[in-house]
């Protein structure tokens, strides 16, 4: 069931999302060639917790064991951190994270380049970038889904890429996993009716290579079938009314 936010709990998400993008740029700073993954989601956790309130949205969530989702090369998301995983100049390093404050989540990802890479990783990260700003430009009441999902495919295929079909945005709110789902391909004019009050995640996930994924046997993991590189941007964001553009609730403003 899609559930209608009010006005005040607009506001409870975006003091959330507030700290989500704190938290995205602390990540930020220390992202480095030696660091570990379980390093950077000890220092995550710790952050979000230090406001009142706030708690990590994933510790916990269907069993998941950290605050962070940290996300390597080839994986596209659900990757769990480790000491084990240290980072390395050339990497891409795609980080999720959610915050709940006061019964509501928000939600939000970001892919960091480690050191230098490579100039066709730089691309895949602007396009997927871009393919995130197409989908919250369609998030209008009055559009559909399938306007989000349509735009972000038209830039990711676009460019020469692909779009993950398995894994979806979503709905969020008192839970963190609400209707509706928000694929990142479609057709313009299809699936549920964006409303003023609804709040969704819109992430795209963009591979190099095929579509095509598979989960690793830790049953979290999820990386691309052919081993390619894939990146992953995320907001959550607000529809409001008369048709205006929304509002991005996982932003520092």
């Amino acid at each position: 069931m899609i559930t209608i936010k009010s006005p005040r709990e607009i506001e409870t998400m975006a003091a959330a999302g507030r700290i989500v993008a704190a938290t995205l740029a602390l990540v930020a700073r220390h992202v480095r060639p030696g660091l570990s993954t379980e390093e950077l989601d000890r220092l995550a956790e710790q952050f979000i917790r230090s406001h009142p309130g706030a708690r990590p949205s994933f510790k916990g969530l269907y069993d998941f064991p950290a605050t962070l989702c940290t996300s390597i090369n080839q994986e596209v998301v659900h990757g769990i951190p480790s000491s084990k995983r240290v980072l390395k100049a050339g990497d891409l390093l795609s980080v999720d994270v959610g915050v709940w404050l006061d019964g509501l989540h928000a939600d939000s990802a970001a892919t960091f380049p480690v050191d230098a890479v490579s100039a066709d990783a730089e691309r895949l990260l602007a396009t997927t970038r871009t393919a995130l700003a197409a989908g919250v430009a369609q998030a209008r009441a009055g559009n559909h889904v399938g306007d989000i999902g349509h735009a972000v495919q038209q830039v990711a295929e676009g460019a020469g890429y692909s779009v993950v079909r398995e894994l979806v945005g979503h709905g969020i709110g008192a839970s963190f996993h609400e209707d509706p789902q928000v694929p990142n391909y479609g057709k313009p004019r299809r699936g549920p009716r964006l409303v003023p009050g609804m709040t969704i995640a819109i992430e795209p996930m963009v591979n190099v290579g095929g579509a095509d994924i598979r989960t690793l046997d830790d049953r979290w993991t999820v990386v691309t079938q052919d081993g390619s590189l894939s990146a992953h941007f995320e907001h959550t964001v607000a529809i409001l009314e008369n048709g205006g553009p929304p509002r991005v609730l996982t932003t520092a403003d």
